[in-house]
């Protein structure tokens, strides 16, 4: 069974209006994929310049903040490019597609191991919402490369990656961390001070996301049918 609506409550306005009030004393508990908080754990074992995109909730004391990457879990750092071939991370999941590295080499096994512990790791950590980093074969929440992200014409799939699909399968939700609207309000209820621009848009509502995939097949995140 596929989830994205899972990833449509993530983004829903009243879907943060009904989240519940975090303290300093029970703060709200979010998984962040490593590389947003500074670890160097992406295959050139960098933090690929992320570190500080998230700076303003790892500092609120109404948020514990925990952080893992399962591409570094499964297959170390520094490390091939992995990417998905023949569908999404739900694919995966299922067995209907595979992760295949740059030259070729299978390794579907590595992140399932991978996805499935930061699985293990969230639901120990009882994590509320995760917030990942997009376009990964891992965390990606909004688009995927579809196929070797190292061709001439690279090529984009809009779906999660495996450890993202495996999240929103438990019934935890993912947002990515160009989803700035729904960033914005999220930090509009945990920082009474703060007003969030009305002009934010999210990944999917963005000119390079419309233009890209031109069809509501394309556009899973709009295409009612699918669930």
């Amino acid at each position: 069974m596929r989830s994205f609506h899972k990833l449509l409550v993530a983004h829903s306005p009243d879907y943060l209006a009904t989240m519940r009030t975090p303290s300093a004393s029970d703060p709200l508990r979010v998984l962040l994929s490593g590389c947003l908080v500074g670890w160097k754990c992406g295959v050139d074992k960098t933090d690929y310049g992320l570190g500080d995109a998230l700076a303003w909730l790892t500092s609120l004391a109404a948020v514990k903040c925990v952080a893992f990457c399962p591409e570094e879990h499964a297959l170390g750092s520094p490390r091939n490019m992995p990417d998905i071939h023949g569908g999404d991370g739900f694919d995966v999941l299922d067995r209907d597609a595979r992760v295949l590295d740059q030259h070729g080499n299978d390794v579907t096994e590595a992140m399932l191991k991978g996805a499935e512990a930061m699985l293990d790791f969230a639901l120990m950590k009882e994590i509320e919402i995760a917030v990942l980093t997009d376009m990964s074969a891992a965390c990606g929440s909004q688009v995927v490369s579809d196929g070797c992200r190292l061709v001439k014409n690279r090529k984009y799939r809009a779906g999660p990656g495996v450890a993202a699909a495996c999240l929103l399968r438990a019934n935890i939700p993912v947002i990515a961390q160009r989803d700035h609207k729904t960033l914005g309000l999220l930090r509009q209820k945990l920082d009474p001070g703060f007003v969030s621009p009305p002009d934010l848009r999210d990944h999917h509502e963005k000119q390079w996301y419309q233009s890209y995939f031109t069809t509501p097949e394309d556009r899973p995140f709009e295409d009612g049918n699918r669930s």
